[in-house]
């Protein structure tokens, strides 16, 4: 409270004294007290002085002194004009002292200047208020009482309040002003309108009146240390409800604490704003982010294996648990066994297998539309169930929760690729997950789609390469092949499903003269394009080894028809093309390396080939495994270069080997290390050529499944010299006889009386021939082993052919005869000429023996 030091006058009522006495001891003891009250003239600056009857300073109070920053022993006495007054206006204020002191009141706005400072430096200047009250003294004179105020002050307070007024008044955040015992003292318009009534209503409530028990609990104590230590609290989000709705809020509150002009704490200052679309728009963002992320992550993980039950276990592997907590998917059984469409596929019901399952919180599978499924077991949807329902329509649907189950969420989402449904993946969320939105169903639905897509992929895959499978192993010889004078082992194993079939292949073929040719080749590429190019060389290497051409001969030849595989008009067009410079589409090109061997039993000599293909092994008994010098040539398809011969005698016991690239190569072993292994494998070529080729399988590393392989392996086993007869006849008609004569002999020490009849006929009917039509000696040679061979030898170059004779014919039936009772016949040439050779048939054997007389009966 203001001093205000005017002299009192004595009072004349004695009784003024007591009632004076009396009210001091009534009032409250802090009514007076020393320290700042905390009142409004905390903030406002008032002083007041008195002028005495002669209009000087009579008395100076310490506020007066902070005002004017002038002690009283300086102040007292001076004369306020002419101390404070600027010099212009000083007059004009001589004559206001004068009415003052005439006993006049008097209210104004005066400016002035504090007096210049001991030190010489010049007073400040400001404004202030003055109220002059005219006062007596004891001895009746004349006297005044000035109480000034700091106008810069005032006007600061008018500033202030107006600020004040525009937060309560005009502000769009919610304010509170809340009192040191968490009561509301203050709140504006804006928390009013949310929370209903007047801002008057809410004076003296508590946050547990706004917000949840819980919510209010941790507020209040946030509110309690701002209030204790002064640290303000910015953006605290704080969740509740308005009146009047069940929609929860979301608000974010800034806490300080609120001083008075003395700085003593006199409550905390709330200030909030609604963030409720806020963290709606920033919770979509999240989502949206994290449906993004979680589609780039199926992107890169599904569908990089072409197995449909591992595809299915990467959707799961991406969405639990950062989209779902359990999920299954659902295959149709006919699309895993490989049938072109699944069966009642339009109701539903068809019969599905469990390929896939995935929890976050159980390993136990859940049923979902009811019954549990485990994993891998055949089941069907009822027919009312949603999951059947989803087949039917091709949309997701919502699998109502079991009761007091774990599961509080499902979505039932079939997987639909190319229009077709190929099955239904099911993402569940058990209690106390949010359940599904609409949002999320739209990103199952893409989620499956992207897994069914790989899925189709993978089975369409898996039938093609099956299919190239089954056309590749009906193009290789069935089953354990046989030949004269070898015993033969092979392999075949092809790539994986994770990799395309490959052209790899091998082939035994019977010669005339109990003659083998083996063969094994690799068509460059994988798929069934490999795979028919394949089949179509095959082919054409089983023709031309009818045709009995020499192997360099052979690999010229299929060298061509590679060359046309590629080119619509066949070979010939080929060869024109290919002198003509154009750019080579190397999309039409078929490549391929090809060994094509061929074996003589009585000889024991092999002639080998090479187009471009690994080098065969050759280990001799009680020698080590060699790779015989083969000069390799260019692949076939690519022209233009003849193709060389080795010729190789093969001792009795001997292994040979022939392979493709996938048994000596992968992509972590380069090819000389494993042609060095394969080498070092052979170490025991006297076990038997299965256990032998097991040996090498297991040994290898062969990284099996990167690359098709192809194993075959030969022991030597030359026909006995016993087996085998060998004359030489002279240019003469006499040779005919003699000829059947050595035939005869021969078969008879042979115990082969049932065929002597038929092979001296046929013996009599090519010597003949190479009498009336050949050149030079003649050479007759019988070879038995599984069948009887003869062979007539002379030294013509022109081949026998044969024709139907006419009726009236004198000759001419001698080949139609041969080719009657024998059960193949032909000719090839030598270097030396030309042979002739028939094939019959042992006794006992399936293929009976043809009747002589019916089959010269059926001539005429």
């Amino acid at each position: 409270m203001s001093e205000i030091p005017a002299k009192a006058t004595e009072s004349e009522d004695p009784s003024d004294g007591a009632r004076s006495r009396a009210a001091e001891e009534a009032a409250p003891a802090d009514m007076w007290q020393s320290s700042p009250p905390g009142s409004i003239y905390d903030y406002i600056k008032v002083a007041s002085f008195s002028l005495s009857p002669g209009g000087l300073i009579e008395q100076w109070s310490l506020r007066a002194e902070q005002l004017f920053g002038i002690p009283a022993h300086r102040a007292v006495g001076l004369d306020p004009i002419e101390a404070f007054v600027d010099p212009d206006l000083r007059s004009r204020g001589q004559r206001k002292m004068a009415e003052i002191l005439d006993g006049r009141e008097w209210t104004g706005v005066v400016p002035f200047r504090m007096p210049d400072g001991e030190d010489g430096s010049r007073g400040e200047e400001g404004m202030a208020e003055v109220y002059v009250m005219p006062t007596r003294t004891a001895e009746g004179d004349k006297a005044a009482v000035c109480i000034v105020v700091d106008v810069r002050t005032l006007r600061s307070i008018e500033t202030d309040l107006a600020a004040s007024q525009a937060i309560f008044g005009q502000s769009p955040f919610g304010f509170l002003l809340i009192d040191t015992d968490l009561r509301v003292r203050r709140a504006n318009t804006r928390f009013a309108s949310i929370f209903g009534g007047t801002p008057d209503d809410h004076r003296g409530k508590g946050v547990h009146d706004y917000l949840p028990r819980a919510e209010a609990d941790r507020v209040s104590a946030t509110m309690r240390r701002v209030l204790e230590s002064g640290d303000s609290i910015t953006d605290m989000h704080v969740t509740g409800f308005v009146p009047d709705s069940d929609e929860r809020r979301h608000w974010s509150i800034n806490l300080y604490r609120v001083h008075s002009g003395s700085g003593r704490p006199i409550g905390v200052a709330w200030l909030g704003t609604d963030i409720t679309a806020r963290r709606e728009a920033a919770r979509e963002a999240a989502s949206a982010r994290r449906n993004l992320a979680l589609l780039n992550e199926a992107g890169a993980r599904i569908g990089n294996s072409l197995d449909l039950e591992t595809t299915a276990r990467e959707l799961l592997d991406v969405v639990v648990p950062g989209f779902c907590d359990l999920a299954t998917v659902d295959l149709y059984q006919a699309l895993l066994t490989g049938d072109e469409a699944p069966p009642k596929l339009a109701d539903g019901s068809a019969e599905l297998r469990r390929v896939a399952f995935a929890s976050a919180v159980s390993d136990a599978p859940f049923g979902g539309s009811g019954e549990r499924v485990e994993l891998g077991a055949v089941h069907r949807f009822p027919f009312n169930s949603p999951c059947a329902d989803a087949l039917r329509t091709a949309r997701p649907q919502r699998v109502p929760a079991e009761e007091g189950g774990l599961v509080q969420s499902t979505l039932a989402v079939p997987m639909v690729a190319h229009d077709t449904v190929v099955g239904i993946v099911q993402f569940a969320r058990t209690k106390g997950s949010e359940p599904f939105g609409d949002r999320d169903r739209d990103l199952a639905v893409e989620l499956a789609a992207r897994a069914a897509v790989c899925i189709d992929n993978a089975r369409l895959y898996r039938r093609e390469h099956e299919r190239a499978l089954i056309l590749q192993r009906s193009l290789l010889p069935p089953g354990d092949p046989e030949a004269s004078g070898l015993d033969i082992a092979c392999r075949y194993l092809p790539g994986n499903a994770a990799t395309e079939v490959g052209g790899d292949w091998f082939d035994v073929i019977e010669l005339p003269g109990h003659r083998t040719a083996l063969v094994v080749g690799d068509v460059m590429g994988r798929g069934l394009r490999a795979a028919v190019a394949m089949g179509e060389l095959r082919t054409a290497v089983r023709t031309l080894a009818l045709l009995d051409l020499e192997p360099a001969e052979v690999l010229s030849a299929l060298d061509e028809i590679a060359r046309g595989l590629g080119t619509p008009g066949g070979v010939q067009q080929a060869t024109r093309a290919a002198r003509q410079p154009r750019d080579a589409d190397l999309c039409e090109v078929y490549l391929a390396t090809c060994v094509y061997a061929v074996y003589d039993s009585v000889t024991r000599r092999c002639t080998f080939a090479n187009a471009g293909h690994l080098p065969p092994v050759l280990v001799e008994p009680g020698e080590a495994a060699l790779m015989l010098d083969v000069p390799p040539g260019m692949p076939l398809g690519v022209g233009g270069e003849p193709f060389e011969e080795v010729e190789v005698e093969l001792p009795e016991g001997a292994l040979l080997a022939l392979y493709t690239d996938g048994l000596v190569e992968s992509r972590d072993h380069p090819l000389d290390e494993g042609l060095q292994a394969f080498v070092q494998a052979l170490t025991d070529p006297s076990r038997p050529l299965e256990d032998v080729c097991d040996h090498v399988l297991n040994s290898l590393d062969t990284r099996h499944g990167e690359d098709d392989i192809a194993l075959l392996m030969a022991r030597v086993q030359g026909l006995p010299t016993e087996s085998v007869g060998d004359w030489t006849l002279p240019r003469e008609p006499r040779s005919v006889g003699r000829a059947r004569e050595y035939a005869r002999a021969q078969l008879l020490s042979w115990d082969l009386e049932p065929l002597v009849d038929t092979t001296e006929l046929l013996v009599s009917e090519l010597v003949t021939n190479a009498l009336r039509y050949g050149e030079g000696e003649i050479r007759l040679r019988l070879l038995l082993d599984r069948t009887l061979v003869c062979e007539v030898w002379d030294a013509g170059l022109v081949q026998p052919r044969r024709r139907r004779a006419r009726d009236t014919d004198e000759g001419g039936r001698g080949l139609q005869l041969v080719g009657l009772l024998s059960a193949a016949w032909g000719s090839r040439r030598t270097p030396r000429g030309k042979t002739v050779w028939f094939e019959l048939p042992l006794p006992g054997a399936d293929s009976p023996l043809t009747d002589p007389a019916e089959a010269l009966l059926s001539l005429f």
